[in-house]
């Protein structure tokens, strides 16, 4: 069975010319919206997805605006608000090293160097340069972790590993 992964949510319309305003969940948002490329629209109540090929792409404030062959107004697009895009895993395509998918990175166990436990990799944030990981810590403290080669030493998606060299302050 095709196994999909969630790049973006369409939380409403823009404009009257058939555009989605998307809150992005993709590492690669400029590869995923590429026109032509295709993504599948699955919605809350639907039965089956809808496949959409992407006519146009910009980015406005924190969101990827869409549109998509075929819509050309607001009126066919408003029923889209509120449905997941997602990518099948054959979509994924190789990545270099040291990339890796978001779902690989969620759920991985971090220690130290020193073998310190620290917790399990929660959530990750995009706010700039470089991604942050967000780390469920003991006793529910929530950790920052940039993704910078001074950091994270190592990465074994298979394992579900991550070894981090904290700076100082990091942790505390």
């Amino acid at each position: 069975m095709q196994k999909y992964y969630n790049v973006g949510k369409i939380v409403n319309t823009h404009g009257i010319k058939g555009e989605v305003r998307v809150i992005s969940k993709t590492d690669f948002a400029d590869e995923r919206y590429k026109p032509g490329n295709s993504l599948t629209l699955f919605m809350p109540e639907a039965k089956e997805p809808i496949e959409l090929t992407i006519k146009s792409h910009r980015k406005h404030k924190n969101f990827d605006l869409l549109t998509f062959d075929g819509y050309e107004n607001i009126n066919e697009i408003e029923k889209m608000k509120g449905g997941i895009l997602k990518v099948s895993e054959d979509q994924l395509g190789a990545l270099e090293d040291n990339e890796f998918y978001y779902h690989e990175i969620i759920g991985c166990e971090v220690k130290t160097t020193s073998g310190e436990e620290i917790g399990k990799i929660k959530e990750i944030l995009s706010p700039g340069a470089n991604d942050v990981w967000v780390i469920k810590g003991k006793g529910g403290k929530e950790l920052l972790i940039p993704y910078i080669e001074d950091v994270v030493k190592s990465v074994d998606v298979k394992t579900k590993q991550i070894v981090i060299e904290p700076m100082e302050g990091l942790l505390s």
